[in-house]
This record gives C-alpha cells, sequence and structure tokens, in this order.
C-alpha cells in the first residue's frame, strides 16, 4: 500500500513538472521586455498663460533621407510589432484612434478628414478604366481602387511653440502638430517635375497615446530604444525651420529667400530664440 502512494506521489510530481514546463512563457530574446501597449505618454508640467511672458511659433521640417531621421522612415514593413510612424498614423486614422485634419487651408486643425479623405489626398482615390474582354471582345468599364503609397512620405512637417516660463525660469517648446508631406512625380509638359504636397495635420497632444505604445528601433543600441512619442518630446531627430510667427503673415522662408540665403535665415533664427534665453542671465 505504501509503494503504491510512494508512485502516485512520483506519478503527481512528474505531471505537474511536465505542466510547468509547459506553460512556460517563451522569451524571444535575453530577458523578459515590458510591454509597450500599457506604455503611457511622459507627463509634461502644465503651463499658466500668466507665467509665460515670451513665445514665439515656429515651423521645421523632418526629411527621411538624413541619417538621424531614418528610424521615422523604417521598417516599411511591420517587423516584430514595429512600424514606421506614417503606417501608424494611418492605422489610427482608420480605426478612429486619431482625427486628421485638412492641410490645403490652414493648420489650425479646423477641418476633420475621413479615411477615405485622407486616401484621396494620396492619389489613392477610385479611377474608372475601359477595357476589352478578352473572352467577348467587349469594351467594358472597369473600377480601380487606388493604393495609399507610404514610401511617398519623405518629409514631415511639425508645428511647435517656444516660450519662456518665468516660474520655473526656462525656455521650453511643446510640439503643437504634425504633418506628412507626400512626394511624387508627375508628368507636366513631357517633362517629369518633382511635387510636394501636405497630405494632412495631427493634433500632436491627441496622437500622444498612440505615440507612446509603439516603438522607435535604436540603430545603435537595442536595449535602448524608445517610443515615438519619446523621440519627439527627447528631440531625437534633425530638423531645420522653415516659418516662423512674424508680422509678415507668417510667411515662409523661401518666400523671400533661396538656397543657401534660406538655409542661413533657418540657423540665424534658431540662434534668435537660443539667445533669448541666454542674454536674460548675467555671469
Amino acid at each position: 500500500m505504501k509503494k503504491l502512494f510512494v508512485k502516485i506521489g512520483i506519478a503527481v510530481f512528474i505531471f505537474s513538472l511536465a505542466g510547468a514546463k509547459a506553460n512556460a512563457q517563451i522569451i524571444n530574446g535575453a530577458y523578459q521586455k515590458s510591454d509597450m501597449s500599457q506604455k503611457k505618454p511622459m507627463p509634461l508640467p502644465t503651463v499658466r498663460e500668466a507665467d509665460v511672458f515670451w513665445s514665439k511659433q515656429v515651423w521645421r521640417i523632418i526629411d527621411l533621407r538624413e541619417k538621424m531621421n531614418l528610424p521615422l522612415y523604417y521598417p516599411t514593413a511591420d517587423i516584430d510589432g514595429r512600424t514606421n510612424l506614417i503606417n501608424l498614423l494611418l492605422k489610427g486614422i482608420e480605426s478612429g484612434q486619431i482625427t486628421p485634419y485638412d492641410a490645403r487651408l490652414d493648420d489650425d486643425f479646423k477641418v476633420p478628414l475621413t479615411y477615405e479623405q485622407v486616401q484621396e489626398a494620396f492619389g489613392a482615390e477610385e479611377s474608372t478604366e475601359e477595357t476589352i474582354d478578352f473572352d467577348t471582345g467587349e469594351r467594358k468599364t472597369v473600377t480601380i481602387q487606388g493604393e495609399i503609397r507610404p514610401g511617398e512620405i519623405k518629409q514631415y512637417m511639425i508645428k511647435e511653440e517656444w516660450y519662456f516660463d518665468k516660474q520655473s525660469s526656462s525656455l521650453n517648446v511643446r510640439i503643437v502638430g504634425i504633418c506628412p508631406i507626400r512626394e511624387f512625380v508627375r508628368e507636366s509638359e513631357g517633362m517629369n517635375q518633382v511635387q510636394r504636397q501636405k497630405v494632412f495635420w495631427v493634433y500632436y497632444p491627441e496622437v500622444r497615446n498612440l505615440l507612446a505604445t509603439n516603438l522607435v528601433l535604436n540603430q545603435y543600441n537595442q536595449a535602448q530604444s524608445m517610443s515615438y512619442d519619446d523621440l519627439f518630446i527627447k528631440r531625437f531627430f534633425n530638423s531645420y525651420i522653415v516659418k516662423e510667427s512674424n508680422v509678415y503673415n507668417n510667411r515662409d522662408i523661401s518666400a523671400y529667400l533661396t538656397g543657401k540665403e534660406a538655409m542661413l535665415e533657418s540657423k540665424r533664427i534658431e540662434s534668435e530664440i537660443f539667445n533669448f534665453e541666454q542674454d536674460l542671465w548675467e555671469y
């Protein structure tokens, strides 16, 4: 009888070990990584209007062909749960999580767009073509659904506001909106001309929850990867200023300067913002 109990005990122990192994979590790597879907955006301090005694709005271009900005362009296809910025924004728009705004008129987030209108902005609207049915030889009209080509997004414009907070005695910046810029080739008068088009604006505070739950790969150290929200808040991107708020209807730099002079004007505006804070103090 005692031998029977011993055998039963051994069998139960073996089965429990087998069950534990079956239920063991598979770790695809050297360590267990945190669940990005539960991550929250980095909290930002509240800013009171009474504490802001200087501010300036600027518009920047982030060119995805620059090496530092490649994490915003790649991967072009979903890999290990990662996706690039434009595909992430399009998924958020299609699911209704974020709202796109018309970029043709202004950048004040006034006119919301539907996903179908975003498709049209990408040149992916439905079209009809006349074809020949090879079985009957008759002509027929077929409807062709265009497709969005995310690879055409080569730049992003960001709208941001720099302000000096006298409560903390610091110069800070807040991103207000992001606008993808589509670059495509259009044939005109027998010549191929490169065209650039602002597709839509998204309001950054609304997009932060989506950006915070998606990972950007650090090409130098995978253990220190960050979310898209971290990338923008910590300013891990390279850009140049193309417009500032001014008395001339907030005109673009390209409206009065081109080439090297335009880049120098962009640097001048950068220096002006930086020097404003430095000139407040005496050393």
